[in-house]
């Protein structure tokens, strides 16, 4: 339903105050005088620019009355009131004066007034700051960003000669691309790519969605150049996000995929696999560190963390990152004692966004050890599977080894040291070390002390958590590793001779 549907209703309704949130204003604005023009409403828009503008839409004329006091502009309403048609007062960007006691108090005068003389308030803002006095006066709507249609329109409008604007395949992920953006960032990123490239392009857009991420100072943007062939062992793994992500589009929105958590101990590839998936299926990757998040302020922690979930919204569809996932949350238990519960909320948010968000964004955590986490965050339905990552076995660690070999231009028929239990990170400390201080690997093997031997306890527990309740990374199914005990019951004879 469009804004000017919704506002239609809600003033047929006699709600007196409207709060319209918006960063288009231009385009907010041509959209209610349409609609007060196709109703026969008087339209009456202020700034602290231009002043108190009259639009009588009846005869086409626009008087400007100029007055650029706030409190003046609310008080004019009184004379445009009528039993006939309603009036519709718009306060652009008005949240910046309603710190003031008069104003709040004329405004919440003639929003009691509007009943009687069908006039409404209608402030047009980009963020909702509503003082307590007048919460319960005003309703909020959202100016919702364009569609994909409507994006598809103003890319036709900037691509006019034959070849500039993409078809199949390449028009929807230059679609995919543009989600989020407003109508003049998506008009400017068409034309930018126009420029660069002579066409449209998905390259251009993603290049103006990471200003986003640069001015919010919330989140990064991760575009590097590894995928899967650079990330040895994790097959079952691979095949099970690619599967997900690189289905054909979905017509049915329940289909979505929600994203994994992946555990594992530490060195096993868990952050490297994120940042290869968003190459291997064409998406960004956006990291959020959870630490970010906080403020000093009173409310300013929950206010950034809806921020950050509604630009991960705006950047789909994208890979959401977040690392260390327990140790973000560890705090979550015992929150109103320590932070006044801002934790516990920051966490809330999170959950029930992670369950309920309708945006194509795949979300990976990674942990070392799930069990510090709230047993509801793993549950079903908020990611589409626990996978994990243990050590490399005898073929993975080879296809490693091979690997981080070419990379730094060794030679590859050396002998190789005994890497029992080593992780992907230990056998590349180990080949780097080799390459600087032009060593054989056996020799910087001496340098390198795995954890599976600094940590071995707490290894063998979380191998032991892992057994029955995650699926493998590498060879598939439920993992059962070595530190997975068997829950079955020891046979014992009915013959008590036997016992």
């Amino acid at each position: 339903m469009s804004l000017s549907q919704r506002l239609v209703e809600f003033v047929s309704a006699c709600f007196t105050g409207l709060w319209v949130q918006s960063h288009e204003h231009e385009d907010a604005l041509a959209e209610i005088a349409r609609m007060c023009r196709d109703q026969q409403w008087r339209l009456v828009v202020w700034d602290v620019n231009q002043g108190l503008t009259l639009n009588r839409q009846q005869d086409g004329v626009s008087v400007d009355t100029g007055t650029n006091d706030p409190l003046a502009a609310i008080r004019s309403l009184d004379a445009l009131g009528s039993t006939d048609s309603s009036s519709l007062l718009v306060l652009v960007n008005f949240h910046r004066f309603l710190s003031s006691p008069e104003i709040i108090q004329a405004l919440a005068a003639q929003i009691a007034k509007g009943k009687q003389n069908r006039t409404f308030v209608v402030v047009l803002s980009p963020v909702v700051q509503i003082p307590v006095e007048l919460e319960k006066l005003f309703v909020v709507l959202e100016h919702d960003l364009p569609a994909r249609e409507q994006l598809h329109e103003i890319a036709r409008g900037i691509a006019t000669v034959d070849g500039e604007l993409p078809e199949g395949s390449e028009l929807d992920m230059l679609l995919d691309a543009a989600a989020g953006l407003t109508r003049y960032e998506s008009e400017s990123a068409f034309s930018l790519s126009l420029v660069r490239h002579g066409r449209i392009v998905p390259d251009a857009v993603w290049d103006l969605k990471c200003q986003t991420l640069k001015k919010s100072g919330l989140m990064q943007l991760y575009r590097g150049t590894e995928d899967f062939s650079s990330l040895g062992g994790l097959a079952s793994l691979k095949a099970f996000t690619k599967r997900a992500l690189l289905q054909p589009s979905r017509s049915n929105p329940l289909k979505r995929p929600r994203g994994v958590l992946l555990l594992s101990p530490p060195g096993c590839g868990k952050s490297q696999f994120c940042k290869c998936l968003g190459k291997e299926t064409g998406r960004p990757v956006l990291i959020l560190d959870v630490g970010t998040l906080m403020g000093s302020l009173v409310g300013q922690t929950e206010e950034r963390t809806r921020q950050a979930l509604q630009i991960a919204d705006a950047m789909a569809p994208c890979v959401l990152m977040i690392d260390e996932v327990e140790k973000a949350f560890a705090g979550v238990s015992n929150s109103g004692q320590t932070d006044s519960g801002v934790s516990s909320r920051m966490f809330g948010s999170f959950l029930s966004w992670l369950n309920d968000h309708e945006s194509d964004v795949f979300v990976v955590c990674t942990a070392n050890d799930v069990g510090k986490l709230p047993p509801e965050f793993a549950r079903a339905e908020r990611f589409d599977a626990i996978f994990f990552l243990d050590f490399p076995g005898g073929e993975q660690k080879r296809a490693i080894w091979d690997l981080y070999l070419r990379q730094f231009e060794l030679a590859p028929d050396q002998k190789l040291p005994n890497d029992q239990q080593w992780s992907g990170a230990e056998i590349r400390a180990c080949v780097r070390l080799a390459a600087l201080l032009d060593v054989p690997l056996v020799q910087a093997a001496q340098n390198v002390v795995p954890v599976s031997a600094t940590a071995a306890e707490s290894v063998e527990r979380l191998r032991s958590w892992a057994g029955g309740r995650c699926l493998d990374a590498d060879r598939g199914g439920i993992y059962q590793g070595n530190g997975a005990k068997s829950t079955a019951r020891r046979k014992v004879s009915r013959n008590p001779l036997n016992n």
